[in-house]
């Protein structure tokens, strides 16, 4: 497993100056900026599928982002074919927080907010941890069994029963 430092993060190309937007882009979406190294935030891992970041407003002590590097539609847009992408974000979020030394896996909430409770469109999940010590306001936000926040264990539950209904 490389270390955050060997990463050198994936570039989405931009450089076509026609008028059709660039697949897996969207130049109005700020994760897609970020993802493309053009707002200087530092990117903790960039790879060809999954990017992450840390939150401007961290409601814990370690609180990230982790992003499909490509531009992907919020969690409510989402379809069964989308589960190992969801598990691939998880499994990374975990990486960056064993790499910043939480070792403690049962104190840490992993979950999307769910439309029309996001304030960015493209998928992000939240990584909090410790969550025993996140403040009250960040409590009501990553709120466990509320209308706005489901867990990725959940999400990835609701995707596989997509199919299951057809």
């Amino acid at each position: 497993m490389a270390g955050v430092e060997a990463t050198q993060p994936a570039q989405v190309d931009i450089s076509k100056t026609n008028s059709l937007p660039t697949e897996g882009y969207d130049k109005k979406c700020i994760f897609c900026r970020i993802v493309n190294n053009e707002m200087g935030t530092e990117l903790l891992h960039c790879d060809e599928e999954i990017s992450c970041f840390r939150d401007i407003k961290p409601g814990a002590p370690h609180h990230y982002l982790v992003v499909p590097t490509k531009h992907v539609g919020n969690c409510k847009s989402l379809s069964k074919e989308h589960v190992p992408l969801v598990k691939r974000m998880v499994d990374t979020g975990k990486e960056i927080l064993q790499k910043n030394n939480v070792t403690d896996l049962s104190d840490v909430r992993f979950g999307f907010h769910w439309p029309p409770f996001c304030s960015v469109t493209h998928l992000h999940l939240h990584v909090l941890a410790p969550a025993s010590q996140m403040g009250f306001v960040s409590r009501l936000f990553y709120r466990l069994n509320s209308y706005w926040f489901i867990t990725a264990d959940q999400l990835i539950e609701l995707l596989n029963s997509k199919g299951e209904t057809n």
